[in-house]
Parts: structure tokens; C-alpha cells; sequence
């Protein structure tokens, strides 16, 4: 069975440096590759591992975006006014999770709570705006 991950969540910020560093602090992350671009301030592409996952992002590159240039509009959620996407990781222990990416300058969205369908479950939005939800199994609880 082919194991390699098919499907890999591509975050546009502004600050992509910066933004490496938080997810390193908040999630654990490793930073597998970054290329710069020309102008020695932004990031072309990084490719971090979150838990074992692949996770790409990019800074905004406005120039490069939007109606003038013929291209989609691809821009950070600030920018957007809100996402239209959650990203999810399934944690060992969904409190200590969410502490330690509050610690690291996340805002908790819906602190911990036992979710009827049977997981500690969680959110926050990072610094750079994305939402993001954590999660373990309770005792006892049935698998879907």
C-alpha cells in the first residue's frame, strides 16, 4: 500500500519565518526545506512535518495575486477577512495542546471541552489567522 501522503495543506501567510517559528513552538513542527525569495525577505515554499504531516507555506505575495495579474486571489486570512478552512490534528492530549500553542501566541477559539461524539476537542486561530482544531479519543469511546 502507497503511504505517502496525498493530499498536503498549502497556508499563505505574512511571515512565513516567523510563522515556521510559531508552528515549531506551538505544534512541535520540523522544518524539512525553505527557499527564499529574490528579494531576501519573503519565502518562496517551506515544507514543515506537524505530527509526521507534510504542512507547505508561503508569505502573500500581493504583486503576484488577484485580478490584476490574471491569477486567483490566494491572500492570508487577515487579508481575506476569515478562512474558510480548518486544519485538524489529532493529539495525544488535547489540553496540553492547546496550552502549549497558547503559550506560543495562539487565541483559544473553544477551550477543551468532551465533544458528544466522543473526543476531547478543541480550537484555536494562530497568530497568522488560520484556525486549527485538536483532538484526542476519551476512554471508552467507541471508533468510527
Amino acid at each position: 500500500m502507497d503511504r505517502q501522503q496525498k493530499l498536503v495543506p498549502h497556508l499563505v501567510v505574512d511571515g512565513a519565518a516567523a510563522a515556521i517559528d510559531f508552528y515549531r513552538r506551538a505544534f512541535g513542527a520540523e522544518e524539512v526545506m525553505r527557499m527564499p525569495a529574490e528579494d531576501g525577505r519573503r519565502l518562496m515554499h517551506a515544507e514543515l512535518l506537524v505530527h509526521g504531516t507534510k504542512l507547505y507555506l508561503c508569505d502573500y505575495f500581493p504583486e503576484f495575486c488577484g485580478e490584476a495579474s490574471g491569477e486567483e486571489k490566494v491572500a492570508p486570512p487577515p487579508v481575506i477577512g476569515g478562512t474558510a478552512v480548518t486544519l485538524h490534528l489529532d493529539v495525544p492530549n488535547c489540553d496540553e495542546a492547546v496550552a502549549k500553542a497558547q503559550a506560543a501566541g495562539a487565541t483559544v477559539t473553544m477551550p477543551p471541552e468532551d465533544a458528544f461524539w466522543g473526543d476531547r476537542y478543541a480550537r484555536i486561530r494562530d497568530p497568522f489567522g488560520h484556525s486549527w482544531s485538536m483532538a484526542h479519543r476519551l476512554p471508552g469511546a467507541q471508533t468510527g
